[in-house]
């Protein structure tokens, strides 16, 4: 049995299709189906069977499968201790973020890495907050965020762990009526126009919660994911909006307005599959991660 077949059994029942293993992880369908065929014939079992257009694991197939982090995460443990036992934690950390958060939190973890024997790899994405779990299938660290609590939906089984809490600001132009205000309420924020995020965003929870409070709909007009295209709307008075205050340097025309009256504050998290948080490498990541975070929220909390 080879790590790699429990690896690709595994991936299969995460991801559903041989098309979407081999879009992930840069491969053909027909390269999948030739490894899948090899692992048959060495276990002697059926691992697979016809299903629609496609293929599904077979019961033998999702036991394997199943049984798959169990053994990555065995053979991580074994890594992790001939780590310690060479004096440092080496090789490549994969970290997945979403922009905001990686540009708070990354610049000051290369810098605490550099000299070590880790290597970090950076993916960015921005993503509904439920589908920042499947991404820890390409990446060793995920760092997500989340609004309704401390993990993102979907992550439940992941190893988890609160690395900042960052209050949501919302973002005004500076000549509006609200530009006077020390800091909002949700009837402040009725009967304006607002630059949103798309739907099933974190962000929009708050504004949904705005809304259950008041029992006024706000007008989101545009939906955008990028933060600095959305604060250069609201410089030109296209509406409000919601943004991170770690990382908003308000630009001339904008300016940040405390929202207090509804939760409006997020957890920045990173998510690790069980099996990959046994490197040592990666837990020193992380730790890093959350000693930067910490060093981040102390400071602006002492600014405002």
């Amino acid at each position: 049995m080879e790590v790699r077949h429990l690896e690709l059994l595994r991936d299969l029942s995460v991801r559903g299709t041989l098309a979407a293993v081999a879009a992930a992880t840069h491969r053909t369908p027909s390269a999948l189906s030739q490894q899948l065929k090899n692992a048959e014939r060495e276990l002697g079992v059926a691992l697979v069977e016809p299903f629609a257009r496609g293929v599904r694991l077979t019961g033998a197939g999702r036991v394997l499968a199943e049984g798959a982090p169990e053994v990555l995460a065995a053979l991580e443990r074994v890594q992790a201790r001939l780590d310690a036992a060479t004096g440092e934690p080496r090789g490549r950390v994969s970290i997945g973020t979403l922009p905001s958060a990686g540009e708070a939190l990354l610049p000051d973890l290369l810098d605490a890495l550099r000299g070590s024997a880790i290597e970090v790899t950076v993916d960015d994405f921005d993503l509904a907050e439920a589908d920042y779990a499947a991404r820890t299938l390409d990446a060793d660290v995920v760092i997500a965020h989340s609004l309704t609590g401390d993990v993102p939906a979907g992550a439940e089984g992941l190893v988890c762990r609160v690395v900042a809490r960052e209050p949501i600001d919302v973002a005004v132009p500076a000549g509006h009526p609200l530009a006077g205000r020390d800091r909002l309420r949700p009837d402040d924020l009725v009967g304006h126009r607002w630059v949103g995020v798309p739907e099933g965003y974190p962000f929009d929870t708050i504004l949904l919660a705005v809304e259950n409070l008041t029992g006024h709909r706000l007008d989101r007009s545009i939906r955008l994911r990028d933060n600095s295209l959305v604060e250069a709307l609201v410089a030109r008075g296209a509406g409000l909006a919601l943004l991170p205050r770690f990382t908003t340097r308000p630009r001339d025309g904008v300016v940040l307005k405390e929202l207090r009256g509804v939760r409006a504050r997020r957890s920045v998290v990173t998510l690790c599959r069980a099996e990959r948080y046994e490197r040592l490498a990666v837990r020193t990541v992380v730790d890093r991660l959350a000693t930067i975070g910490e060093a981040i929220g102390g400071a602006t909390g002492a600014r405002r």
